[in-house]
C-alpha cells in the first residue's frame, strides 16, 4: 500500500487533484477500445432490418459514442480534456451480440483510451436504450442482455 508520497491524483493530504501534465511533450496518441452487448437474435436481425420502432439503432450508437469522446472530461473527475482530432466506431453484428469499437485520436500532453472506453461504454448503453422494448421479458426484466468485454486493445504515442 502506498503511503501517499507517490500517487498521482491524491495529495498528501488525501485532497483530490488533477496531474498536473504541463511540462510534458505534445505527442500524436490515438487509443482503441472495445465491448460487446449480448442480445436475443430477433433484436439483432431486428437492428439489421431497421425494423425497432425507435429507429436505427446504430446510428443513434454512433452519435452517442462519438458524444460521449468529446465529454469524457465531463463525467470522470480528474480526466483532462483534451482535443479530439478524429472519432472512428466500428460495430460488427453477429448473430447474437453487437461489438462496438471505438478509435480515439489526439494531439496533446496526455492519452486518449478513458475517451475511447467512454465511448464504447455509451455507445452500448444506447444500443441497451433503443432495443429496451424488444429486450424485455413478461416481468418487464432483461434476463438476456448484457453487456460485457470492455477493455482497451491498443494505445499509441508518437512524437510529433
Amino acid at each position: 500500500m502506498s503511503d501517499g508520497s507517490d500517487l498521482t491524483h491524491v495529495t498528501e493530504e488525501g485532497d483530490a487533484q488533477m496531474v498536473d501534465v504541463g511540462d510534458k511533450p505534445d505527442s500524436a496518441r490515438r487509443a482503441v477500445a472495445r465491448g460487446r452487448i449480448e442480445l436475443d437474435p430477433s433484436t439483432v436481425e431486428s437492428i439489421r432490418a431497421n425494423e425497432l420502432e425507435k429507429g436505427d439503432v446504430l446510428a443513434v450508437a454512433r452519435v452517442g459514442a462519438v458524444d460521449a469522446v468529446k465529454h469524457t472530461w465531463e463525467t470522470i473527475p480528474m480526466c483532462h480534456q483534451i482535443p479530439i482530432t478524429n472519432v472512428e466506431t466500428e460495430f460488427d453484428v453477429g448473430d447474437a451480440e453487437i461489438e462496438l469499437s471505438v478509435a480515439v485520436e489526439t494531439t496533446g500532453k496526455t492519452g486518449c483510451e478513458m475517451e475511447a472506453l467512454e465511448g464504447v461504454t455509451t455507445g452500448l448503453n444506447v444500443i441497451w436504450d433503443m432495443v429496451k422494448a424488444a429486450e424485455k421479458d413478461a416481468e418487464g426484466g432483461y434476463p438476456g442482455t448484457r453487456i460485457g468485454g470492455v477493455e482497451v486493445v491498443s494505445k499509441e504515442k508518437r512524437k510529433l
